[in-house]
């Protein structure tokens, strides 16, 4: 991944909100504001500009200048913080932003061509809050606005970016999704609890809360609790994958994560193999099965 730093955006008064706390507002049991961290958890240094708060992982905080003077002076005060010659630059607000978008604004902000790169939306709309500057122009055109202008806030973010020689990158339909009203929540809530996501948005909520930085075969964890629930007894499930869990552990202690990964799915093979053997003599104590 190319070296980068991270400024997110996290002030406003949420006026659609009724002035409610927008960063600390939950989507899957987990804070806009987190859900954006983890995605650029490999920045060299994150600036988060506005009110401080507890967050999934450390950064640095400030504030424009004056509070609630708009994006660009948002923008302005976090750039102050970063010495990487790319910066990302989020808002606060954006449940389904994925690590694949961040390394697609990424990579194309690397040509030497551009000075920068933001995504578009399905509509085809410009959204510098979802985008990668290079540092040195992006502090050059706010010093020239605010000169110009006197000051930066109150500024619409367009004077930036039509400044600014940005590629264009179409991400997916959901990647600059924002919550802007209580109709977005509502919306983002219900998204990710849809049969298709609301699994792996689990177990990323869980991982995040337990501190776990692990990537495991889910679908081998589920085909053993579907083992031991039909071989042994329903309740055997739960208490296997903990098992499971904590052999893995135990095996894996002081090792690196992919280690841990590899002891979670040989403790699985063991167990689904002894579930089967289970499910066998059931099936030949009933008449049913082979001796």
């Amino acid at each position: 991944m190319t070296a980068y730093d991270a400024i997110v955006l996290a002030g406003g008064a949420a006026k659609r909100l009724g002035g409610a706390d927008k960063p600390g507002l939950r989507v899957g049991g987990r804070a806009l504001l987190d859900r954006v961290l983890a995605v650029c958890a490999d920045a060299g240094s994150t600036v988060v500009v506005g009110g401080r708060r507890p967050t999934v992982r450390p950064v640095t905080w400030t504030r424009e200048v004056p509070q609630g003077g708009g994006p660009l002076a948002a923008l302005d005060a976090g750039v102050r913080h970063t010495d990487a010659e790319k910066v990302l630059v989020l808002s606060a607000d954006l449940p389904f932003l994925g690590e694949s978008t961040v390394r697609s604004l990424l990579a194309a902000a690397e040509p030497d061509t551009h000075e920068g790169a933001l995504c578009t939306d399905e509509d085809g709309r410009d959204q510098p809050l979802v985008a990668v500057y290079r540092t040195e122009p992006l502090r050059r055109e706010l010093g020239l606005l605010a000169t110009e202008h006197g000051g930066l806030a109150g500024l619409p973010l367009r004077l930036l970016t039509t400044e600014l020689d940005l590629a264009r990158v179409q991400a997916g339909p959901l990647a600059s999704f924002d919550c802007d009203t209580w109709e977005d929540i509502a919306a983002a809530r219900a998204r990710i609890r849809e049969h298709g996501t609301v699994l792996d948005e689990w177990i990323t909520a869980v991982k995040n809360e337990l501190g776990i930085e692990l990537d495991v075969d889910t679908g081998v964890l589920l085909d053993l609790a579907r083992d031991a629930a039909h071989g042994v007894a329903r309740p055997a499930a739960p208490l296997t994958t903990f098992l499971v869990g904590y052999a893995a552990a135990m095996a894996s202690s002081g090792k690196s994560p992919e280690a841990a990964a590899e002891a979670v799915a040989e403790a699985s093979r063991k167990a689904v193999a002894l579930a089967l053997r289970w499910e066998e003599e059931t099936a030949a104590g009933s008449g049913s099965g082979t001796p």
